[in-house]
């Protein structure tokens, strides 16, 4: 599936079965909430927190999914087409960044490392 397919996808879901987006703020609310869900589950699994009895079972593929399916409604009722918008954006970081993240001493590169 690509990422305009699941744009037209889920606006075709949100119209037929979720009757209507929420609003614009209410997502970024539902957003920032599924953004918490992930980084929880990312302090038990990678970081020094443990999972209580109930939340071993946490499903980060889960989260991350819904997490994309709440960003992806902000695009839609935005009229932001995502497909555009992450090739616009990694043609910045591509330019912004050719050299930066390999000159960088903290994530250990040296010049004889660089292709």
């Amino acid at each position: 599936m690509t990422i305009q397919d699941a744009q037209q996808t889920i606006d075709h879901w949100i119209k037929t079965t979720g009757v209507r987006y929420f609003s614009e703020l209410t997502n970024l609310a539902i957003l920032s909430e599924e953004v918490g869900e992930v980084a929880r589950i990312m302090a038990r699994k990678y970081g020094d927190q443990s999972f209580k009895d109930n939340e071993r079972d946490a499903d980060l593929a889960n989260e991350l999914a819904d997490v994309l399916f709440v960003l992806i409604c902000i695009a839609n009722q935005t009229g932001v087409s995502l497909t555009d918008a992450l090739e616009k954006n990694l043609q910045k970081k591509q330019l912004r960044d050719a050299m930066r993240h390999k000159n960088n001493p903290k994530l250990g590169f040296s010049k004889e490392q660089t292709p």
